[in-house]
Formats: C-alpha cells, sequence, structure tokens
C-alpha cells in the first residue's frame, strides 16, 4: 500500500498543476524540472492525468454545447477551403512568378556582394600598401644611393626608414627582413665610407706637394702684392670666406658622379693663365671627410674616428718630414719637400676650421712642434753639405716662404728665422770659400806691373772702378799708368760683390738695420782678416815670386788700405746705418794690408838674405893664405853687383814718384839696411865659425879687402835716403875687428875698453878671443908671427898676455 503524500507535496503538486494550466506551453520547462528534479513525480503523473481527465469531461461537455455552432463553424470552413486553395493558386503562380523575376535580382545581388567585398579587400589594400609604400620607396631610395655610393645620404635615408616608417608596418615580415637588415648596412655603409677615407688620405699624402706648391705660390703673390699696395689678399679673403661656410654644410648638392667620388683632389690645370692662382683648399674636395665624419657621428663611433684619423695623419706626416738622403744636392729636393710639408698642414688647417673637431689645436700645436723640430734637424743636417753659395742663399730664400706660407696660416716659425741665423753663419763660410778662390785666381792672374792707360777712356773706366785720386798722374799726358796693378781694382770690386752677397742673404729676414750692418760689416772684416790676408800671404810666400812682385804687393796693399775708408762708405749707402752708430763693427780692412805689406817686406829681405846666403856659399876663403890678392873676392864682387841691380829696380818703379804710395822708398832703404848688417853679420859669423880653426895673417888682409868692398858698395848710396854715413854702419862691427887685428893695436883696446870714446867701441872681448886663439894655434910655417921668429917667445907670451887680459875683460863684464 502507498505511502500517504504529505501535505507540503500535494500543495506543490497543485501549484505545479496551476502553472502548467496558465502558463505558455515555451515556460513549462522549469516548472516541469521542478517535478523530475523531486521524488514524487510517480504521484504527480496520477494528479496529472487526473487533471486531465477532469479537462476532457470539461470538454466534452462543452462541445455538446457548442455542437452546432460547430457543425456551422465546419461548414463555413468547407467553404473557406475553396476559396483557400484558389487564393493557394494564386499565391503559388505568383510566387512562382515572382521567383522567376527574383532570380536575376539574387544574381545582381551576388555581384554587388562580391564587388562590396572586393572594394573593402581593395580599400583595405590600398591602405596597407599606402602604409607600405613609403617603406619600399625609401628602400629603393637606399639602394640606389648605395649603388652610386652616396653614403652620407643613404644613411640619412636608413635612419628615417628605421626610426619613421618601419616601425608603422612592423607586422610585416618583409619589414622584420629590412629591420634585421639594418645593422649590416650600418657596418656596411662604415667599411665603405672609411675607404672612402682611406683612398682620400692616399691621395692628399700623393699630392701634398702639389697643394703646397699652390699654397707657396699665393703666399708668394701675397708678399708681391704686399710690396706694391698694402691690401689684404683676395686669396686671403677667399680662403676665410671658403673657411666660413665650409663644413655647415658637409652633404654635396650635386648628383652628378664628379661631386661625389672621392677623388680628393680637383683638376686645375686648364684654368685660364689670367686667372688668379686658386687657394691651396680649393685644390682638395674634402667631401670624403665630412662624409666619413658625419657617419661615424651619426652610427655613435666619432671618437674611433677621430682617433683613426689622426693616428694616420701622424704616420703621414712622419713620412712628409723624412727627407730623401740627396735632398741637399739641388734645390729642387728643398722645394719638394717643403711643398710635402706645407700641403700636409694647409691641409689640417683647412680640417681644424670646418671639421667641427676632428682635429682641435692641441693636436695640430703637437704635431708642428714635432715637424718643426724634425724640418729644423733636417735642414742643419743637409744644408750643412752644401759648399755652393748660390744654393744656399736660394735655400734660405725658399725657405723664408715656408716660413711666410706657414705663419699666414697660423703656425710659429720663430725658430726657422733662428735656423736661418745658424746658415748665415755657413753661407758666410761658403762665401770665404768662393771668394777665396776669385781672390786667388785673381792673385795668380795678375802681371804684378803698373795699369797702363792709353786714353781718357781708360783712365776714367778705371777711376770709375776703384776710388784713386792724384792730381799729379792727372796731369801727365797719355799714355800714362797707375801704380798699381791689375789686382787691386779686381780685389776691390769682388770686395763689394762680397758685400752684396751678404746683402742678399739678410734680405727679409726681419732684421733691424743695425743688424744687417752689423753682419755685413762682420763677415767683410772675416774676407778682408782671413781670406784675402791668407791669400796675400800665399801670394807673399810662394817660392817663385819675385822683388819686384813684392814690391808691387806693397804698392798695392798700400792703395787697397786707404780704400778701406771707401768700403765703410758703400756699407754704410747700403745699410743706412751711420759708422758713429753705437756698437757698429769697424772694417779691419787696414790691419790686413798692413800685414801683408810688413810680410811682402820681411819676405823682400829674407829673399835678399837667402840670396846672400847663396853668395856667401861660394866663399872659398885659404885661411892659412901668406899674403892677401890684390883685389876683392869674386863671390863678393858678384854680391855687390847684384845688390847694386836690385837697389836699381827699387829705385826705379813707378810708384816710388807717386805721393800717394811713399813705397818703396822706405822698403828700399829698410832692405839695403837689412842686406848690409846681415851680409856684415854673415862675414863675422863666416870668419868665427868652428870649422876655421887656424887664420893666417894673408887670409885676414884678404878677408879685410872683400869688408873694403861691402863698405864701398854703402858709401855709393845704392839707395837715396841716407844721412850720412848711416849705411856703413853696418859694417862698423867687422870694421873695427879687422883694424883691432891688423893694427895689432890691443894697448889701446885694453887701455880704452868701456869708454866711450874708445877706438874699437864695437869689439866685443869674446869676439876678439875667438879669433885670438885661431891666430895663436897657426904652425910655425904660416905663423902670423913668422916674421918676428926671432922673438918668437916674446911674441907668443904677448899672446898669451893678451888673451889672459881679454878673459879677464869678459869675466869682469859678466860678473
Amino acid at each position: 500500500m502507498a505511502e500517504p503524500e504529505s501535505p507540503e507535496t500535494a500543495a506543490e503538486h497543485e501549484r505545479i498543476l496551476r502553472e502548467v494550466d496558465s502558463t505558455d506551453t515555451a515556460c513549462l520547462g522549469p516548472t516541469l524540472r521542478s517535478v523530475y528534479d523531486g521524488e514524487e513525480h510517480g504521484r504527480f503523473m496520477e494528479k496529472l492525468d487526473a487533471r486531465i481527465r477532469n479537462h476532457d469531461r470539461e470538454i466534452e461537455k462543452m462541445c455538446n454545447f457548442h455542437y452546432q455552432g460547430f457543425v456551422d463553424a465546419i461548414t463555413e470552413f468547407l467553404k473557406v477551403r475553396a476559396e483557400a486553395q484558389k487564393l493557394k493558386n494564386q499565391v503559388t503562380d505568383t510566387n512562382r512568378k515572382l521567383q522567376m523575376e527574383s532570380k536575376k535580382l539574387v544574381g545582381a545581388m551576388e555581384e554587388l556582394k562580391q564587388c562590396r567585398l572586393q572594394q573593402r579587400n581593395i580599400s583595405a589594400t590600398v591602405d596597407k600598401l599606402t602604409q607600405c609604400l613609403p617603406v619600399l620607396e625609401m628602400d629603393s631610395k637606399l639602394r640606389e644611393q648605395m649603388k652610386s655610393k652616396r653614403h652620407y645620404p643613404a644613411l640619412k635615408t636608413l635612419e628615417h626608414l628605421e626610426h619613421l616608417h618601419l616601425p608603422q608596418v612592423s607586422h610585416y615580415r618583409f619589414c622584420k627582413v629590412m629591420v634585421d637588415n639594418i645593422p649590416k648596412l650600418h657596418e656596411e655603409i662604415k667599411e665603405v665610407s672609411m675607404s672612402d677615407l682611406k683612398d682620400f688620405l692616399e691621395s692628399i699624402r700623393k699630392h701634398s706637394d702639389k697643394i703646397g706648391e699652390t699654397a707657396m705660390k699665393q703666399a708668394q703673390q701675397q708678399r708681391n702684392l704686399g710690396n706694391v699696395v698694402s691690401q689684404p689678399s683676395k686669396a686671403g679673403g677667399r680662403r676665410f670666406k671658403k673657411d666660413a661656410s665650409a663644413g655647415s654644410e658637409p652633404e654635396v648638392k650635386s648628383t652628378s658622379p664628379t661631386s661625389e667620388q672621392d677623388s680628393g683632389i680637383l683638376d686645375v690645370e686648364d684654368e685660364e693663365e689670367d686667372e688668379e692662382v686658386p687657394g691651396a683648399q680649393d685644390l682638395v674636395d674634402f667631401s670624403p671627410v665630412y662624409r666619413c665624419l658625419h657617419i661615424y657621428s651619426v652610427l655613435g663611433a666619432r671618437d674611433s674616428f677621430e682617433s683613426y684619423y689622426r693616428k694616420q695623419r701622424r704616420k703621414q706626416a712622419r713620412l712628409v718630414l723624412q727627407p730623401p738622403s740627396n735632398m741637399h744636392e739641388t734645390l729642387g729636393g728643398y722645394r719638394k719637400y717643403f711643398n710635402q710639408i706645407v700641403g700636409f698642414f694647409v691641409i689640417e688647417d683647412h680640417v681644424l676650421h670646418t671639421s667641427q673637431g676632428l682635429v682641435d689645436r692641441v693636436y695640430i700645436d703637437e704635431l708642428w712642434e714635432m715637424a718643426l723640430s724634425k724640418t729644423i734637424a733636417a735642414l742643419r743636417t743637409h744644408s750643412s753639405y752644401c759648399s755652393d753659395p748660390n744654393l744656399i742663399l736660394d735655400l734660405k730664400n725658399l725657405i723664408v716662404l715656408f716660413a711666410d706660407t706657414l705663419q699666414g696660416y697660423g703656425f710659429p716659425v720663430n725658430h726657422l728665422f733662428d735656423l736661418l741665423l745658424e746658415i748665415r753663419d755657413q753661407y758666410s763660410e761658403t762665401l770665404l770659400k768662393k771668394w777665396a778662390g776669385a781672390f786667388r785666381n785673381i792673385l795668380d792672374s795678375d802681371n804684378y806691373s803698373p795699369i797702363p792707360v792709353a786714353n781718357e777712356e781708360q783712365y776714367q773706366k778705371m777711376v770709375g772702378q776703384f776710388p784713386f785720386h792724384d792730381p799729379e798722374l792727372e796731369k801727365q799726358p797719355f799714355p800714362k799708368k797707375f801704380p798699381f796693378s791689375e789686382f787691386v781694382p779686381r780685389v776691390y770690386s769682388q770686395i763689394k760683390e762680397f758685400i752684396y752677397a751678404c746683402l742678399k742673404f739678410s734680405e727679409d729676414l726681419h732684421l733691424s738695420s743695425t743688424e744687417v750692418d752689423d753682419m755685413i760689416r762682420k763677415s767683410t772684416n772675416l774676407l778682408l782678416t782671413r781670406t784675402l790676408s791668407n791669400c796675400l800671404q800665399n801670394v807673399i810666400k810662394r817660392r817663385n815670386v819675385g822683388l819686384t812682385e813684392l814690391v808691387q804687393i806693397i804698392i798695392n796693399t798700400t792703395h787697397l788700405e786707404k780704400s778701406c775708408r771707401f768700403l765703410e762708405e758703400f756699407i754704410t749707402n747700403i745699410t743706412n746705418v751711420l759708422p758713429e752708430t753705437v756698437h757698429t763693427t769697424k772694417l779691419y780692412g787696414t790691419t790686413t794690408f798692413k800685414d801683408a805689406r810688413h810680410a811682402a817686406e820681411e819676405e823682400i829681405y829674407t829673399n835678399l838674405n837667402q840670396k846672400i846666403d847663396q853668395f856667401l856659399q861660394l866663399a872659398d876663403y885659404d885661411w892659412m893664405a901668406v899674403e892677401a890678392g890684390s883685389k876683392a873676392s869674386d863671390y863678393l864682387v858678384d854680391l855687390i853687383a847684384f845688390l847694386r841691380s836690385t837697389f836699381a829696380v827699387f829705385t826705379h818703379l813707378p810708384g816710388d814718384s807717386y805721393a800717394h804710395s811713399a813705397m818703396p822708398g822706405k822698403v828700399a832703404q829698410t832692405a839695403c839696411m837689412s842686406a848690409c848688417k846681415h851680409l856684415a853679420t854673415s862675414l863675422t859669423q863666416l870668419l868665427l865659425e868652428a870649422e876655421v880653426r887656424q887664420l893666417s895673417l894673408g887670409a885676414l888682409q884678404q878677408f879685410n879687402l872683400d869688408v873694403a868692398e861691402c863698405e864701398q858698395f854703402a858709401r855709393s848710396g845704392p839707395v837715396p835716403g841716407f844721412q850720412g854715413d848711416t849705411l856703413q854702419l853696418a859694417f862698423i862691427d867687422l870694421r873695427q875687428l879687422l883694424d883691432l887685428f891688423l893694427q895689432w893695436d890691443w894697448s889701446t883696446y885694453l887701455a880704452d875698453y868701456g869708454q866711450p870714446t874708445c877706438k874699437y867701441l864695437r869689439v866685443n872681448p869674446t869676439t876678439a878671443l875667438i879669433l885670438l886663439e885661431k891666430m895663436k894655434d897657426t904652425s910655425r910655417k904660416n905663423n902670423v908671427f913668422a916674421q918676428f921668429r926671432k922673438n918668437e917667445r916674446d911674441k907668443q907670451k904677448l899672446i898669451d898676455t893678451v888673451a889672459k887680459q881679454l878673459r879677464g875683460l869678459i869675466n869682469t863684464h859678466h860678473s
């Protein structure tokens, strides 16, 4: 038996049934679900069936009640059915017609749908292409720029592509490929631009001399222009204008291949001759440097680029500063060396002013300091090999131009001018050597004869060459002779040429007039005191020089000595420094020519004495002769004849009559006195020499004849100007000695010895003793006292007594 239903369940089932009756069929789901969720759905089904049966009974009652109406409704429905069928047929027919007509519309609609779809696709495609097209255009432009080696524009394009365009289309696969390729392009641009820079560096290394040559030509033009008008050079103005504008637009705007090539050097050979010389910077295309600098700056590698550039330029500087081994041989070697250095620093100066920090002043100063020291060392070494003063002068002018060129670019060049002062000393030395050769040629080719002139034209020409004025000579008729020989005007002209040569070197050295004057005077003094003096001394000392030549040299040096004041005036005129100026160096020409004249005089005296010695070597005395001959010895007669002819030459020289030449009169007097003194001394030594051990009275008497011949020569006045018996005094010592022995006047000698009035005042007791000893030891056969043989002992005793007394005098004199 079933369990009784609880009130709650019954109430719930009742509620559900009411909801089923009142609720729309579409909403029965939740209601029925609540029945199945419970456990009393069986009872619910029973109640539901009961409820259905109740509704069926109510429907049946209602149908029975409305049956007639139902029948009527069916009848009406059947009528409507026929009408409905007719309407259906009409609708079917209408539908068929509509379907037939709508097929075209549907096709058009499908076509429209496809068109709309295509339109949307096309619009989307256009939008996407609009976004991608700038990227592709930039990529195409980039490739074209890379192909045409426009690397800096390519880098700019790549930068725009990377930061502006690619981020907008980054989801496309080709954009990712492009993004991945950007670092490779950066490296490629860096490598290619660095390659261009290397080509540029190599090009300017090869063409530095051309750049420097142009810069030095420009400096020469500026200097020449400055000598005419005090205006700044056009080229200089162009340079600063160029410097101000360069670097602000490193990108080359022109698209021509030439402007994009990194040739480095522009062709200037086709310029018109009348155009001004282009600035040194105008010869160089610096765009490779600017492009590479900006490329590395954009890529964040500026420091490495600056380091590389400076390192390479330092290497090139060392190569440029290495002079060729044969540079000193020609001026072209020096010029090429300077051109390369100037070209190097002109380029660096331009880079300094236009590259916005690629190089700085400290770097340039370090390079210049190194270059200056190496250049000065090289010039000091190579110039020392040079022996040609013309080459040294050209080198000096080249160094000045080199210094002026670099000074125009702001480089300090004081040390170069200090070097020029050193080279000036070497220049002076080479000039002295050159002029030494000139003087030697003049002196060797001179005939040492007075210069003859046949007419007034020749006379004036000579006076124009050498400052000479003699009223007496001017009064004489033509032909006439100048007192000096040809070498006087030639030497004077050479001295003036030397002064001009010294003046040429001092030009453009920024020296004051006083310094130039001092330099010229010191160099001229060296020329006179060393070079000319040595040449004159060599001429005077050479073996084959004759007495006539020596006398002419004396006359010549006298006139040259007097010309020194004209040389002083000449130097004053070309330097505009008065001789009275403080610290002005004086010319030492007077001393030089005096020394030369004295040397010539001494050489005359020496030559005469040597000739006398040669004659004396011919003396052949028989020191044991019993008696003397009837005349003087032959050698002495020949000697006296030589002396007479020699002094006759002195007397008849043309210069002797000129007021401007007191020589050779005094020289002749001195030479004659010197010859007589030397002859007297030599004869005395001949008598006293140790080889003559014994001496006879006959030999002494022959010797006396020779001395008398010498005295006769002295009395004859071989040279005018001597007063009284002045020349005879040269033989007074020998005369008194011979008289003492020949007259055997010992009592007078011994009694009056030491008194001013002594008859034999000039006889030295030592000399007398030596001669007495020679006579004492004579053999009996040829004894001096053979005539006194019967009293030989007494005479020998007398000699001993005289010898003893002479020794006493000698001892007393020494004590």
